[in-house]
């Protein structure tokens, strides 16, 4: 199971791009929001309505994923239930992906210390992880991190790497016309 979390003022094409391909290649997702309420409001006025409430999710998630966007990054780092399904995931060695301004909520969390990254330009400082890396999609470890709309399709295909292998990722670029 993979659960992509939604708050408000997320941004809609990390956030969709990353569940419609997931989906794709045939691994269970949920769409969960931690507003309360299942309906969530993107950054671009793009409204959706997600599969679950925070309060729903089961633990042993296969893999955490937070997109980006202003104000729902903000609004994924202060959400306290979050934060500690995040640090059972990571404490776990389960895998975390984030992308934009999200990998910040890892870094607010002392999961990039010791690791490469990336993010949106400024949302990461030098201190927050090992090294910061101007690439479209930086793994270490069991943590994935990426830069933003112009990199939601091979972030989405990363993951589909890491959860389905390198096959299944190629067959859904193939699928979507897409040339790495």
């Amino acid at each position: 199971m993979v659960y992509v979390f939604f708050a408000d003022g997320f941004e809609e094409v990390e956030a969709l791009t990353t569940v419609d391909l997931i989906r794709r290649s045939g691994v269970e997702l949920k769409m969960v929001s931690i507003m309360g309420k299942k309906q969530v409001f993107g950054a671009h006025g793009i409204h959706i309505v997600t599969d679950l409430l925070f309060e729903d999710i089961e633990e042993g998630a296969e893999m955490l994923v937070l997109p980006g966007g202003m104000p729902g990054t903000t609004n994924l780092k202060e959400h306290a239930g979050l934060a500690e399904c995040l640090k059972k995931q990571y404490e776990a060695s389960g895998w975390l992906a984030a992308i934009c301004a999200a990998p910040s909520v890892f870094a607010g969390l002392g999961f990039l210390k010791d690791k490469n990254a990336t993010s949106y330009p400024g949302c990461l400082e030098a201190e927050d992880c090992a090294s910061y890396l101007e690439e479209e999609v930086v793994v270490d470890g069991k943590i994935v991190t990426s830069r933003g709309v112009g990199t939601a399709i091979p972030f989405a295909l990363k993951l589909i790497e890491i959860l389905k292998g390198k096959e299944v990722s190629d067959q859904v670029a193939s699928s979507i016309i897409f040339k790495a």
